[in-house]
């Protein structure tokens, strides 16, 4: 049932869009002028006809937005805050427990040998002064 009533729906958005701009510009807001019909459509009951579609569209758009929205949620229990009522006991945190002690190794390792020590270097000596 829903997924007609999303069809329709959608028809409906479609045919709207199309009826909308088949309506003659009025202002020109947007630089589109409405002259390049003037044979199409002309006339005082063309321009009723389309306005009273497109409230008749906008009716039934509105009608089936508010449908779908029933019926996905009629399934589902209320969520009030009101009527879930208070909660049974305070939740109380519970302390971690102590972290696992590591096992000792069973063989101990051989050290291992210190790394060489690199010979110090000499002292850099100043650079020459620069002339200019």
């Amino acid at each position: 049932m829903i997924i007609l009533l999303l069809v329709i729906h959608i028809l409906i958005a479609i045919a709207l869009v199309g009826v909308i701009l088949l309506q003659k510009s009025e202002g020109g807001a947007l630089g589109m002028g409405g002259g390049g019909m003037s044979g199409f459509m002309t006339g005082r009951s063309t321009a009723n006809l389309l306005t009273r579609t497109t409230a008749i569209l906008a009716l039934v758009f509105f009608a089936t937005s508010l449908s779908l929205v029933w019926f996905s949620n009629r399934d589902r229990a209320p969520r009030s805050i009101i009527e879930q009522g208070a909660p049974a006991a305070p939740v109380v945190p519970v302390a971690p427990s102590a972290p696992a002690v590591p096992a000792a190794p069973s063989v101990p390792a051989a050290p291992a040998a210190p790394p060489p020590q690199p010979t110090p270097a000499e002292p850099a000596q100043p650079s020459p002064p620069l002339s200019r």
